[in-house]
Parts: C-alpha cells; structure tokens; sequence
C-alpha cells in the first residue's frame, strides 16, 4: 500500500475511532466500557506493523555509552524507556499541578480503562500513524502530522482552551518518538497523566 494511503487510512480511523468513543462515553454508565474498547480499537491499528517501526523494538533503543551487547544493552534501554517515561509523565503533569495541589485518584474501573485507551492511543498516533508518516514525509511530517491528528481526535473530548495543552503534549511525546526512536517512553508518560489527570 502507498505510504500516503496507509497514513490517511491510519489517521482516519483513529479519529473515527475517538470520536465514537467519546459519543458512547457521553451516554450514562458507559464510560469505563467506551475507554476500554476505544483503547482497543484503537491499539489495533498498529496490528501487523513491525515492532520496530513502531518504536517498540530493543534495536531502535539508544543503547549505553560505550556499546555493548546482549542482556546488559537489554536491561539499559528497558531502564532508559521506564525512566524516559516516568519524565514524560511528570512534565505532562505540570500544568495540573500548577492549578492544583490535590491529586485526584481514579476509581479502579475507571484507571484500568484509562490504562487502555492510553496504551490504545499511542499505539495508534505515534505508533501506527506515525510510522506511516515517517515514510511518507520523513521525520517532520512524522511529528507535525501525528500531532495535529492527536490534536483533532480531542476535538469532542475536551474544551476549546485546553486544545492547546493537548497539541503541546502531543508534541512532545512525538519528538520523544522521534528523538529516542522509541514509544515505551511515550506509553508510560501517556499512562501516568491519565491516571492523574
């Protein structure tokens, strides 16, 4: 398939995907069922995408100074996504706590679906669509491109003057992608804010 009909059916579905899900969302008591499924449909795109086009392969991490080889190189990139992630979640945590000091907590239900639909939204915006775009456009396609889609699939879900604070994150997790070759980070990152947020 051509790189630019894979991307537009790509970003299609993943905004026809979070649209749906938040009209479900919207009706009483499904909430916690939209998410989950939305997370889903959403990780699904990524379906048959190669790990490391996806950023999800141990060969696209950075690797520690010096080189190496095997279980050692293995564990270092694992830390380096676990500690690039917990960094990620932080920063995304910051306009939240400079307009508060109370740190919500989700109900168990709804922190598993939020699990899922940020898992399912990576998966799908700087996973699937991203790796589409790079091959399409290259790197700056790659990140402009998943950011504004990322942008508009939270059209519905939030309000006019928090778009901005959404593209702002949007753009960070996807520079991370493409600085660190990587998701994991983002994954973590995307997890800690929605569970706090």
């Amino acid at each position: 398939m051509h790189p630019a009909v894979r991307a537009t059916l790509v970003g299609a579905y993943a905004l026809c995907v979070e649209w749906a899900r938040v009209s479900i969302q919207a009706q009483p008591g499904a909430a916690a069922a939209a998410l989950v499924i939305g997370g889903v449909a959403l990780g699904a795109v990524a379906y048959g995408t190669p790990a490391d086009r996806l950023g999800l392969g141990v060969s696209q991490s950075p690797s520690p100074a010096g080189g190496g080889s095997g279980w050692g190189v293995i564990r270092a990139a694992i830390g380096f996504r676990i500690v690039g992630g917990l960094a990620l979640g932080a920063v995304l945590l910051l306009p939240a706590a400079a307009r508060s000091s109370a740190v919500p907590i989700l109900p168990a239900g709804l922190a598993i679906a939020a699990i899922a639909v940020s898992v399912g939204e990576e998966l799908a915006f700087r996973g699937a669509l991203y790796a589409a775009l790079d091959e399409l456009g290259g790197a700056p396609l790659a990140i402009a491109g998943s950011t504004v889609v990322w942008t508009a699939a939270h059209v519905l879900s939030h309000p006019p003057a928090f778009l901005g604070a959404v593209a702002a994150a949007g753009l960070l997790l996807a520079l991370w992608r493409w600085a660190c070759r990587d998701l994991v980070g983002p994954i973590i990152g995307h997890v800690i804010a929605d569970l706090a947020l």
